[in-house]
């Protein structure tokens, strides 16, 4: 085994686990790969290893790999920041937009064509530049983006704060989703947890894991 995929199956293994000790099945558990500064050539050994959905979060790199790579099947997820002026062209490659924020984001996302799959980003400190919305403006949110064509929303997407146990964060996210679905049923999915903490991420329900180094080992510098 290589040690990319020694890496790949200890976090199977983890994700397996932990959702066992939680009473669920594994399979409800998808991972994303976070390949952010790696080369094209891991992500395809990734899928060779029967990797399909990859995470980006800068556009322009993204956007390159997805071209680059548009011969294998595979599920982009863009997990970063996004600005409203970028949002178009990320629609383009993106299977799902995991960091709807604001409504103005929204309303740059809106298309008459396909849906593209989102989660609202919702930010669990009080330093707006982390980026999600606050917990009391979430509803207006979910309304907006249902309220918008070209949108199919998953449900809510979250990171742990720095310096406190990820744990309890991630049971205030599964509270608030408990909000969202009052007024969007099948918003159901919840994308929380990384690489040190998606163990307490799936304990707490989470569906979509977005974790990078434990996989694919240390990131080299941006070039």
């Amino acid at each position: 085994m290589s040690e990319l995929d020694e890496r790949l199956a200890a976090v199977r293994a983890g994700v397996a686990d932990a959702a066992h000790t939680a009473g669920r099945d594994p399979a409800e558990v998808t991972t994303i790969v976070v390949t952010k500064f790696q080369p094209i050539s891991l992500i395809r050994e990734l899928a060779a290893l029967g990797v399909r959905d990859i995470g980006e979060n800068r556009h322009q790199e993204a956007q390159a790999k997805a071209a680059e790579l548009a011969d294998l099947d595979l599920r982009w997820h863009f997990v970063g920041q996004l600005q409203s002026k970028k949002a178009r062209q990320v629609r383009a490659y993106a299977a799902a937009i995991h960091s709807v924020d604001r409504e103005s984001l929204v309303d740059a996302l809106r298309s008459d064509e396909a849906s593209v799959d989102c989660f609202v980003q919702v930010n669990l400190t009080d330093d707006p530049g982390r980026g999600g919305a606050a917990p009391d403006e979430l509803e207006a949110l979910v309304e907006k983006v249902l309220g918008t064509p070209g949108l199919s929303l998953l449900g809510l997407m979250a990171v742990a704060p720095l310096g406190e146990p990820a744990r309890p964060a991630f049971a205030r996210v599964r509270e608030m989703s408990d909000r969202v679905r009052a007024l969007a049923p099948a918003a159901r999915f919840l994308s929380m947890g990384m690489s040190h903490d998606y163990r307490e991420a799936i304990l707490e329900g989470a569906t979509h894991l977005r974790i990078g180094t434990a996989i694919t080992g240390n990131r080299p510098t941006a070039g």
